[in-house]
């Protein structure tokens, strides 16, 4: 008997529908009449590589990978997902590119996605924002800024906390050579570690505390003394890459435990003040700030500033080091996007944070016409055209807060996962990419 359903069922199983996912038409659209987009990201993923024409391919193409990095970022996945995905959605396969007999490992993005430098997915947002402002979905007439956290994926880090964290970790690596190299004994003071933070947490009397803070650095130093007497030795087994790896690493972990342990003893044990720009929030985040803005809660991560035009498209985003006030972020961003777009623009708005007698001389020397800041205080007054135009950019100036709020809430951007300096950078700007794809597909589709 012949099966007369199988056929047409499969054809329909095989149409991927477009209308449902009409961000990714548009993006497919882009790349296929911009192809030089894919050519500012191609030499951090190629590198000396070369791909041949001949062969089978055993990495996806540069055009693959991004369309793979967009992917995952529209739809809030991570690696596992993504490669769920290949197999589980037509429209990932499709706009993909990828052969559905032969799809790619999420070690595979994740290896190649992450080559693609902070500096090259800044390029990348910008000539997106050109094709914009090229199509006329932005003008560049108006900008305004803002900054926002983005904290790092740690716990609150306290001088308890971070001491554990010390031993802990230490104890691990010198477990894991010690099974490369009998000869590197160790001692575990993990047990008693554990059952002494746990005893400092639920301490309240401050000379109790004391006491238990002295008995946990005497263990704190047998481990610093573990650690430093192995990487001694690390000149030893240069032949031994898995252990000279291991070394490797107890001997970047060294420092960071005799900073914690400097830092511990002067609050804990001698109530001094340590300065935030002395003080280490993570062993495992390095990179991480602690940020302060006015009376708010106390975050730890990143600052990061960003500004927009009236399309809501972010025309900038820079991740912060330190916690830098607000007004000392305004003519930088003037700057680079003066310098990205080569187009001065008309009006700037920003709120008081960005508020100096400085910030204001400088935008009118830069052509700017209108400059406004939000609550100014003392004599400094803004400079604008009309009452009229100074109230309209204030009300349009607060409309930044709702695109940092989509932002963070549409990628899941309060809290980055992604380890490192580096991979929280291209986290940031991968999202903002994402975002203002978002974005131009919602002001295309009101055209049609």
């Amino acid at each position: 008997m012949k099966m007369q359903l199988f056929e047409p069922l499969k054809l329909k199983f095989e149409q991927a529908d477009w209308s449902r996912n009409p961000e990714f038409g548009l993006l497919d659209t882009l790349l296929d009449q911009h192809p030089e987009l894919l050519m500012l990201v191609e030499a951090d993923i190629i590198g000396d590589q070369r791909q041949s024409a001949f062969g089978r391919k055993d990495m996806p193409s540069v055009e693959q990978i991004v369309r793979g990095a967009i992917y995952k970022e529209l739809k809030c996945l991570d690696y596992r997902e993504l490669e769920y995905a290949q197999g589980d959605s037509r429209i990932c396969e499709q706009f993909v590119k990828i052969d559905p007999l032969r799809p790619y490992s999420f070690q595979v993005y994740q290896k190649y996605i992450s080559r693609i430098t902070p500096d090259s997915l800044d390029k990348l947002l910008v000539a997106l924002n050109r094709i914009a402002i090229d199509e006329g979905l932005e003008d560049l007439k108006s900008l305004r800024q803002d900054s926002t956290v983005v904290e790092t994926n740690i716990h609150y880090p306290t001088n308890n906390s971070l001491v554990w964290d010390c031993i802990k970790e230490s104890i691990r690596q010198l477990e894991m050579l010690h099974k490369e190299i009998s000869d590197i004994s160790y001692r575990d003071y993990r047990k008693e570690g554990k059952r002494r933070y746990y005893k400092i947490n639920v301490t309240k009397s401050a000379d109790k505390r004391v006491d238990l803070f002295k008995k946990q650095l005497v263990c704190f130093t047998k481990c610093i003394n573990q650690v430093s007497n192995a990487v001694k030795k690390k000149s030893h087994y240069k032949n031994n890459l898995s252990a000279y790896i291991l070394l490797e690493s107890l001997s970047n972990l060294l420092p960071l435990m005799q900073q914690v342990y400097g830092m511990t003893e002067r609050r804990e044990i001698n109530k001094e003040v340590v300065p935030n720009d002395e003080k280490l929030f993570s062993i495992y985040e390095r990179h991480t700030d602690i940020i302060v803005k006015g009376m708010r809660e106390v975050k730890f991560g990143h600052k990061v500033n960003l500004s927009t035009g009236k399309s809501n498209l972010i025309l900038s985003i820079e991740v912060e080091d330190g916690n830098p006030s607000d007004s000392s972020l305004y003519q930088g961003t003037i700057e680079k996007v003066t310098a990205d777009y080569g187009i001065v623009p008309r009006d700037s708005a920003t709120d008081g944070g960005y508020a100096s007698t400085k910030n204001r001389d400088y935008a009118i020397e830069k052509g700017i016409v209108n400059v406004v800041f939000n609550k100014i205080v003392g004599s400094l007054k803004n400079v604008v055209s009309s009452n009229n135009m100074e109230t309209r950019l204030k009300k349009w100036r607060s409309g930044i807060e709702a695109v940092i709020s989509n932002y963070k809430r549409g990628f899941e951007m309060f809290r980055c996962n992604w380890k490192g300096e580096a991979h929280f950078k291209q986290k940031i700007l991968w999202s903002a990419i994402a975002y203002n794809v978002r974005t131009m597909t919602a002001m295309v589709l009101q055209r049609v």
